[in-house]
């Protein structure tokens, strides 16, 4: 019984904790958004937050994802900067950092893989929201379906997301723009609307059929066609750590470069 009075004590501190840390992480999250929204620089909401506001699910997440402009992003760090916030380039080719104590700010302007640039298109779908008690926009489901089917690495793979906004919203996305993004990686899209059809079998009209069709006509027809005379290897694309083999044992390419 004693034993049990502890280990229940040190639960309910341990509970206690996390939610004091989830606490000061929302102040530090409106705070944030309070300066952007003052300071006029166009941003989006992305991520985990993006994905309640568009799916109604919730899930513990450690920083706030916004996303701009390459070129809002200096301005944006600038602005928090000013406001006793520690800031960082984390990497030039599409993302920042602000923090402060152990929150963060992810300040996204690209994709890892630089398929994604956050451009005027982003704001001319953007949802209109509230986040913690103040106005913001959120990436269109449409965007954040496209960043996040490249995410399949082996520690972090986002088809539950996917699939979770195609479950939520299907009958309001814009298909064609979706597919538009997806162009030139149909396979990808093919290969999400499989495995939603087989999470989902009793939602299988939640994929719009005319998309389905063609992707299943365009997974035909590739037979058609010889196989491509290079060796490429696509997977580092969706996947930054699992396909080292094939690029430096194996002889696959990812990129091209030549000797003069």
């Amino acid at each position: 019984m004693f034993t049990q009075g502890l280990k229940g004590s040190r639960e309910d501190k341990n509970d206690m904790k996390q939610e004091e840390t989830k606490s000061k992480g929302r102040e530090f999250y409106q705070e944030a958004v309070r300066i952007l929204n003052r300071s006029g620089i166009p941003y989006l909401i992305g991520g985990g937050f993006a994905l309640k506001h568009h799916t109604g699910v919730h899930r513990d997440t450690k920083d706030l994802d916004i996303f701009c402009k390459a070129g809002s992003a200096p301005k944006i760090l600038k602005a928090l900067a000013a406001e006793n916030y520690n800031t960082e380039i984390t990497d030039s080719r599409w993302i920042s950092k602000a923090y402060k104590d152990n929150h963060f700010i992810d300040i996204i302007f690209n994709t890892v893989n630089n398929l994604c640039p956050v451009d005027d298109s982003w704001f001319d779908h953007a949802v209109e929201g509230i986040f913690l008690e103040e106005q913001v926009r959120y990436i269109a489901p449409e965007e954040l379906f496209w960043c996040k089917i490249y995410v399949q690495n082996r520690e972090h793979y986002d088809a539950a997301d996917l699939n979770h906004l195609i479950l939520k919203n299907s009958h309001e996305m814009d298909w064609n723009r979706v597919m538009m993004r997806m162009e030139q990686h149909w396979h990808l899209l093919l290969a999400q609307f499989l495995n939603f059809q087989f999470v989902y079998p009793a939602d299988r009209d939640k994929i719009p059929k005319w998309l389905f069709d063609e992707l299943l006509d365009r997974a035909k027809e590739q037979y058609d066609f010889p196989a491509p005379m290079e060796k490429v290897c696509r997977g580092p694309l969706v996947d930054h750590s699992m396909y080292t083999n094939d690029i430096i044992d194996w002889g696959y390419k990812i990129i091209t470069v030549k000797n003069l």
